[in-house]
């Protein structure tokens, strides 16, 4: 007799407001505004911490952060720490790829109930530098590691917004076209918020800073006001003319 295959679904899916580079977030560690969420996604499952299985966290930018972010995130949200969780690094596809090893996992039959997402904090990435042979500190050594371990490609050591330069001029996207999308983006955005359709997905955070707190609930890197005209004005970044 065949066996029926389980359906796998995803019982709730939340993330935080998304922060700008060293704004309302950047006091916050990763593996904290993953807890956060986790916490959140259990609950609004009607489920218990103790009724994961396991946590799959993608997370890129972990230095300095302490073993397995993804593990301190799970037992910060209330998991036990009887349940495994474990780190997915494939730069920007990390937090797909933790959902598509949790669908694995369940459909394989070695788990009933994941927890999958991603975590990062760019603001919070660390500086690093090489010292077991050499005794002398010298700054200009020292590596970013949002930028040599996030946003730098390690075959041609070369930025990745390099590799956006590359693919606009082999498939002849134009500055005007790309600029042109951004404006629809935006304006889809604004459109999405007025319209409430965040509002199942998004939790709210109360951000302490310099004394003063504050609920975070909305996506800072919206522009509503801005043209096109604005962006023409703007140099290019990564190439002269690009």
């Amino acid at each position: 007799m065949s066996k029926i295959p389980k359906d796998v679904v995803i019982t709730s899916a939340l993330r935080t407001p998304i922060g700008k580079y060293k704004g309302s977030l950047k006091n916050i560690s990763a593996d904290k505004l993953g807890a956060l969420v986790i916490k959140e996604a259990i609950f609004k499952s009607s489920l218990k911490g103790e009724d994961v299985d396991e946590v799959i966290m993608g997370h890129v930018l972990t230095a300095g952060l302490g073993q397995n972010p993804a593990r301190q995130a799970s037992i910060h949200a209330g998991v036990p720490v009887s349940k495994p969780a474990h780190i997915v690094n494939q730069v920007c596809g990390s937090g797909l790829r933790s959902i598509i090893s949790a669908y694995q996992s369940i459909k394989l039959e070695q788990n009933e109930i994941v927890v999958a997402g991603g975590q990062e904090n760019m603001s919070r990435a660390t500086h690093a530098i090489f010292l077991r042979d050499d005794k002398k500190f010298i700054e200009d050594n020292l590596i970013d590691t949002m930028i040599k371990d996030g946003l730098t490609d390690s075959f041609n050591n070369y930025h990745m917004g390099v590799t956006a330069e590359n693919i606009a001029e082999k498939y002849h996207i134009t500055r005007r076209e790309q600029d042109t999308f951004s404006i629809s983006s935006q304006k889809k955005a604004k459109k999405a918020y007025e319209e409430k359709k965040f509002n199942d997905e998004l939790i709210k955070l109360q951000i302490q800073s310099n004394n003063e707190k504050f609920i975070f609930e909305y996506d800072e890197y919206l522009r509503n006001n801005i043209t096109l005209d604005d962006l023409e004005k703007l140099n290019t970044v990564f190439k002269e003319n690009g």
